[in-house]
């Protein structure tokens, strides 16, 4: 018998149990390379939305806030559901979770794109099909304009597009939300059980850098994109009048939703394909060493104590097994460390670009590249230098936590001077300068239409909202129709001094200051972001295995409420409140047209120091209470004094007189 069975299994030698099959996909290091280019697809679609952000903000109307809001509304849907991902835990077949779930993400991407194709063209302000033969943007006497000029170029569709878009981008992100929900929890709960020890953070480290390139590569491709009409697949190039330095130019931001859609799908197939479990990591390299086999099998993650659970009984459970999560305060500390540092980035990814835009007069395409080819890098080489010095100075909890607090105080040292580094608001003509008393009405015989938009920089140097506003009657064009000058100004009038106004903003005249911004900005991108992988690892130390999956579903969850939903918002109305001058179309409330630079930046900016702050202090009581937490497991462990020594002896020669005793007296009466 024991011949026969070693002849029909001659691999099992020793009475070693047979190897299970393994794949191309068994391979821990396959994963963390599928799951890097996914989450690079993932953050691409995020990064490419708050790239384009401020472009569907000019192109459909909407105010920052509201921005924000659509920037946002993608984790509504993650909030939802994240929570059950702490149920579902490894009870699933987690990679083809995942896959399914980007295919779904992929789906609402391509919902987002969909309102270009639902919407005619685009008609800027005083868009004119006949520029030579319309004059509505120069001055002109209330005879001889319609008396509906104002809303001349309004349409019903135009209406009902604008009222309806919102909604379908609202559900594309919604899509979004719900598809990305198992993606980075499944993950890094996968790389971490099958990983080891040793590796798991380093490849967390390089996810983590992953998810940071992600947002750079939107950030470039919608600097990309921006550059081509919104309307380039419905008009030609005569029909298009305005450069990519007007003010009012749209980039064609649906076209990288289409891109970045198909590449998410693609990097989802993968995912399909992969096991349910695999073996631990050094099991690969150490096949035939049954010692170490059986060490391996001790090393293997518990299981997790929600997997015993039905659904009905997690639910009911849920609050209590929160609450015990939240109550240790090593994990709430530096959950709420982190949600403060995401919020910050969350409402900086969202408006950044918008800011560099308007503070230093730049285009958005020219605003996303300086994101995504300068401060997004400079995080990735900050999160990935934080995994290697964990790696090389194997880093206690201790540790980390010591590490978190330094980086983010380096950190707000470099983030201050940015309050000081920026562009006053140009002067313009009715909003923050005053005319001169002998033109104060010199635009009103022109009968100027409150929504127009065309802004003009005079000869004086001080803007005007359009021709109109300048008093200008007179346009010259080019050859192929497009306006070079405006002559005639009445609202210009220097002494000595020609009356004109060239197309397009003054501008703000202080683009040098965006070198020294731009450096300091990449320090601190940098800096802040050493903190992301120690971060994470105290949050896997410190939590007991059973409860891993549970407590990253928590810790994603106070993300989404505390950080990535209300963050874009807040940050998107304090960018309202410095508002000065709002658009109207017609009859109904656009974007805004200028802002108070200066308010611009000391609220924006002051927004990411809070936050800076709030994360810091939070490590720092981490710091504190590992540290009080060591003091006193060291003096419960540390040898005891001689007095105590001596008392101890005291106490035994105590006991063996009383035992003695006892059996002398036992003895008496045993002989009586």
């Amino acid at each position: 018998m024991t011949a026969e069975k070693t002849e029909q299994n001659p691999s099992n030698q020793v009475g070693r149990a047979p190897s299970p099959p393994r794949g191309f996909f068994y391979n821990i290091k396959l994963f963390v390379l599928c799951h890097g280019i996914l989450q690079l697809a993932q953050l691409l679609v995020s990064g490419y939305l708050k790239a384009s952000i401020s472009t569907i903000e000019r192109r459909y109307g909407f105010t920052s806030q509201k921005s924000g809001l659509l920037a946002a509304f993608n984790e509504v849907g993650n909030t939802v559901l994240i929570v059950f991902v702490s149920f579902f835990g490894s009870r699933v077949h987690r990679p083809r979770c995942i896959g399914i779930g980007a295919m779904i993400a992929s789906a609402g991407v391509f919902v987002i794109a969909l309102p270009h194709f639902l919407s005619a063209p685009y008609k800027h302000s005083n868009f004119m099909n006949s520029t030579k033969n319309n004059s509505s943007e120069i001055c002109q006497t209330k005879d001889l304009l319609n008396s509906d000029w104002p809303h001349q170029n309004c349409s019903q569709q135009d209406t009902i597009v604008h009222e309806d878009v919102f909604p379908i981008l609202l559900l594309g992100q919604l899509l979004l939300g719900v598809g990305g929900v198992p993606i980075q929890p499944f993950g890094i709960s996968y790389i971490d059980d099958f990983a080891s020890r040793r590796n798991s953070p380093f490849y967390l480290g390089i996810l983590f850098a992953v998810t940071v390139i992600g947002p750079a590569f939107g950030f470039i491709l919608s600097a990309l994109m921006l550059r081509f009409n919104v309307d380039i697949d419905k008009l030609s190039h005569d029909d298009i009048r305005i450069d990519r330095d007007d003010p009012r130019w749209i980039g064609a931001w649906w076209l990288g939703f289409l891109v970045a859609a198909s590449f998410l799908f693609l990097s989802s197939v993968p995912y399909l394909f992969f096991p349910r479990t695999m073996p631990k990591q050094e099991s690969t390299s150490n096949e035939h060493n049954p010692k170490l086999e059986d060490e391996l099998k001790v090393e293997r993650p518990k299981p997790d104590q929600m997997q015993k659970l039905t659904l009905v009984q997690f639910i009911k459970s849920f609050p209590s097994t929160m609450m015990r999560t939240l109550r240790n305060p090593i994990y709430l500390l530096v959950v709420l460390g982190q949600v403060n540092l995401a919020a910050m980035v969350a409402g900086l990814a969202t408006f950044m670009a918008k800011f560099i835009e308007k503070q230093f007069t730049l285009t958005a395409s020219f605003s996303n590249m300086m994101i995504g080819g300068v401060n997004i890098p400079a995080a990735t080489l900050g999160i990935m230098t934080g995994g290697l010095i964990m790696r090389r100075l194997s880093l206690s909890v201790r540790g980390s936590a010591l590490m978190c607090t330094v980086s983010v105080l380096v950190c707000i040292m470099f983030a201050v001077p940015l309050l000081f580094i920026g562009c006053p608001t140009q002067p313009i003509a009715g909003l923050n300068l005053s005319k001169q008393k002998d033109s104060s009405d010199c635009s009103v015989q022109c009968s100027c239409s409150d929504e127009a938009f065309n802004p003009v920089c005079g000869s004086n140097g001080v803007e005007f909202r359009s021709p109109c506003h300048a008093g200008c009657r007179t346009a010259i064009f080019d050859d192929n129709g497009r306006n070079i000058n405006y002559t005639d100004c009445g609202c210009i009038g220097m002494q000595n001094t020609p009356s004109s106004a060239a197309p397009g903003d003054c501008g703000s005249n202080c683009t040098h200051r965006l070198l020294p911004f731009m450096v300091l900005s990449s320090l601190t991108c940098a800096i802040a972001s050493l903190s992301q992988t120690p971060s994470f690892m105290m949050i896997l130390r410190t939590v007991t295995p059973e409860y891993k999956s549970f407590a990253l579903g928590v810790q994603f969850m106070l993300f989404r409420v505390l950080a990535f939903l209300p963050a874009p918002v807040l940050y998107g109305k304090a960018i309202d409140t410095t508002c000065i001058l709002w658009g109207e179309k017609c009859g109904k409330a656009m974007a805004c047209q200028y802002y108070d630079l200066d308010t611009f930046r000391h609220r924006f900016l002051g927004l990411q120091i809070f936050f800076l702050v709030g994360g810091m202090v939070c490590f720092f009581l981490s710091f504190i209470v590992l540290n009080k937490t060591a003091s006193e497991q060291l003096h419960i462990n540390q040898p005891k004094s001689s007095i105590e020594r001596e008392d101890d002896k005291g106490n035994e020669l105590s006991n063996q007189l009383l035992c003695e005793q006892s059996d002398i007296h036992h003895n008496l009466k045993t002989k009586e």
